[in-house]
């Protein structure tokens, strides 16, 4: 059965394709070349709050876009089926293709977490940025697939480049943006998913916020993921204990009113009865029920169904997922570990940068320092732009343990030997 909520438009692929008429639709299709790819298994080795590897509990950033994608599908279905629902079995958002821009969504982040994603915003600052979500656009278009003489994307559907799309203002260096931008090079990608159509290229311009509903979704089940999943991790790891958590209510008592304290003196009781795992975990169902449409009209709605709608939270459950992720941010990530952590990352990528950009993006060519099939990639290319972000490719696409083995390679003096294997 045909699902009109989508046309041929949201379909179209960057390039033909002849392996769209099988078992799988296309968004199924986008889906599974996500899951077989090396970018998401490397994931598993990614830092999502802490350094991935340290204990075998905690969670990565392979095990939060699955946790997200299940929370995206959930979403779709009650959108669908739940009270009030202006969409039927013959007209609703595609739960394959949520899921698929869900597992996608931090293919991009560099290793070391958002600390990484930082120091290579700093580093890449005059070669065009670095951003998490453009560096997801830039793999799944361009560098996903490994080709005899380069690199290739995966050749995915308008529908599904949107909605991982989150960000649609173009990097600016006067602006002098800290983040939430798309690299210069990936205008082009902007105007395939307008359909060169230049009223909706110019309400893109002045509307950066506007996304597809599935955008919208993956933004609010990534929310919730990090919002309840990261605050168990933190409180496993003892970041987030009674005593943290007293201190900080008192710290915070002149901006809280009483909603947020009845949810605070819960969130205690459940770290003194040790049952905070269950209690938050049982609240993912509180915030996918939280999930409302409305229809809207805009240029963008005019060209597809995917524009059509906002997706509304419910303002008390939104309120709660505030209030969690500023506990995280202030228990969490403002802590002496996780800045002893993104210390040691900006001084291990700043200085494997350094070492790479003299001998590759400076050609000087003195020393091999990369594997032949990326060395080769970056000296074939005569702009020193494009050879700045071949090896900011590099860097990015490594995990922790790689990232920290490769730098004892290059500045240890007692690690490795010339056995060893790339």
């Amino acid at each position: 059965m045909k699902n009109t909520f989508y046309t041929e438009f949201d379909l179209e692929r960057l390039r033909e394709s002849p392996r769209d008429n099988e078992y799988r639709t296309p968004f199924q299709i986008d889906r599974d070349r996500i899951i077989h790819s090396s970018e998401f298994r490397r994931l598993q080795g990614k830092t999502q709050v802490f350094l991935s590897g340290e204990y075998d509990f905690y969670r990565t950033r392979l095990t939060h876009s699955i946790e997200t994608a299940q929370i995206g599908r959930s979403i779709c279905n009650f959108l669908q089926s739940g009270p009030n629902s202006i969409l039927d079995d013959d007209y609703f958002i595609d739960p394959d293709l949520v899921e698929g821009a869900c597992l996608s969504h931090d293919l991009g982040h560099p290793p070391f977490g958002h600390a990484g994603e930082r120091i290579l915003h700093k580093i890449m600052f005059s070669y065009g940025g670095f951003e998490g979500n453009a560096q997801t656009l830039r793999i799944i278009t361009e560098i996903l697939y490994r080709a005899n003489d380069g690199r290739r994307g995966m050749n995915p559907t308008r529908g599904f480049m949107d909605s991982v799309f989150k960000y649609k203002s173009v990097f600016d260096p006067e602006l002098k943006p800290e983040n939430h931008y798309i690299y210069p090079e990936q205008e082009k990608y902007l105007r395939f998913i307008a359909g060169e159509n230049v009223k909706l290229l110019s309400y893109f311009n002045e509307k950066d916020a506007v996304k597809s509903i599935e955008c919208q979704i993956m933004d609010w089940a990534d929310d919730t993921a990090y919002a309840l999943n990261d605050v168990v991790d933190s409180a496993n790891a003892g970041f987030i204990t009674i005593r943290a958590l007293e201190n900080w209510i008192h710290s915070k008592e002149a901006s809280l009113d009483n909603e947020q304290n009845e949810f605070l003196e819960d969130i205690k009781r459940w770290l003194r009865e040790r049952n905070y795992k269950a209690k938050l975990g049982s609240m993912i169902g509180d915030f996918v029920r939280a999930c409302s449409l409305e229809e809207i009209n805009s240029p963008a709605s005019e060209i597809s169904n995917r524009y059509k709608y906002r997706i509304l939270i419910d303002p008390a459950i939104k309120k709660k997922a505030d209030l969690l992720k500023k506990i995280a941010v202030d228990l969490v990530f403002r802590t002496p570990k996780l800045h002893q952590m993104e210390f040691k990352a900006h001084y291990l990528l700043t200085r494997m940068f350094e070492a790479l950009k003299e001998e590759y993006i400076d050609k000087k060519g003195t020393f091999k320092l990369l594997p032949d099939f990326t060395a080769d990639l970056i000296i074939k290319e005569e702009d020193p732009n494009k050879r700045a972000r071949l090896v900011c490719d590099y860097l990015s696409g490594m995990t922790d343990a790689f990232a920290v083995r490769t730098y004892k390679r290059l500045f240890d003096p007692e690690f490795g030997s010339i056995s060893e294997i790339f």
